[in-house]
């Protein structure tokens, strides 16, 4: 987002007369009332991407984490995922390293294979992935961010997406405490953006594409306000589709 965040441009969509009209995204405030109900996604994203190459050929990988599925394994994305094989020894560097002799920290193992380059894989000691990952970045930013704090929502709080709930990205705490004191409340669930932020679909007939599992929650004292909210029937606004998932679920 450019800085400050809440100066992106807003587009509003009259949906009774299809007019459309141009702001700035902190005027969002203006098409807020007392008694709404606004929920956002507190996930953050993780340093998920890592490099690496194989023990024995040197052939470089990289390896984005999606899943922790217990104590130092996690569901993965390989690519290239033709290059290993259940068995696989792969030695992971941090990302300023060239592979030219230096040590690396972490050792893995391949111990699953699926389709599509996904992989189980188990490390030697994953409390260091976070010192040898990057935030994964969209194909749309080309340029490495001097402050990876820049890609996060200023709301982030729950580690476990490896992209940001982007529809997010342009509030501040002051516009947020703003929207508060309109009396709109705030409300917050958790939902971990995961692989599908970054499949594409290829099939003909899109119900055919596979979609795979996500992580959320959504806790009782929400799930209370948004009833009673629907009771009264006040309105309820997702930030970003993510939020709409897990709201609707």
């Amino acid at each position: 987002p450019i800085e400050p965040r809440d100066r992106a441009r807003l587009m509003v969509l009259n949906r009774s007369d299809g007019s459309l009209k141009h702001h700035r995204f902190f005027e969002i405030v203006d098409y807020l009332q007392a008694g709404d109900v606004l929920v956002f996604n507190d996930s953050r994203v993780i340093p998920a991407r890592l490099s690496g190459k194989k023990a024995d050929t040197g052939g470089k990988l990289e390896i984005l984490l999606l899943r922790r599925l217990g104590p130092n394994t996690w569901e993965t994305l390989i690519r290239p995922g033709k290059r290993v094989k259940i068995g696989s020894r792969l030695e992971l560097a941090n990302s300023s390293m060239t592979g030219n002799g230096q040590d690396f920290k972490v050792l893995a193992e391949v111990v699953e294979l699926m389709e599509g380059g996904i992989g189980v894989i188990s490390f030697s000691d994953e409390t260091l992935l976070p010192e040898l990952g990057r935030i994964p970045l969209p194909p749309y930013i080309r340029i490495p961010l001097k402050t990876p704090e820049r890609y996060q929502t200023v709301y982030a709080n729950v580690a476990g997406s490896v992209a940001a709930p982007t529809a997010g990205l342009h509030f501040t705490p002051e516009l947020i405490g703003k929207i508060e004191n309109k009396g709109v409340h705030c409300l917050f669930v958790t939902l971990h953006v995961g692989l599908d932020t970054f499949l594409p679909v290829r099939e003909d007939n899109p119900i055919e594409h596979p979609i795979h599992q996500e992580y959320g929650v959504l806790s009782q004292e929400v799930a209370n306000h948004l009833s009673q909210a629907r009771l009264e029937k006040r309105r309820i606004i997702c930030v970003g589709t993510t939020t709409v998932r897990l709201v609707e679920a």
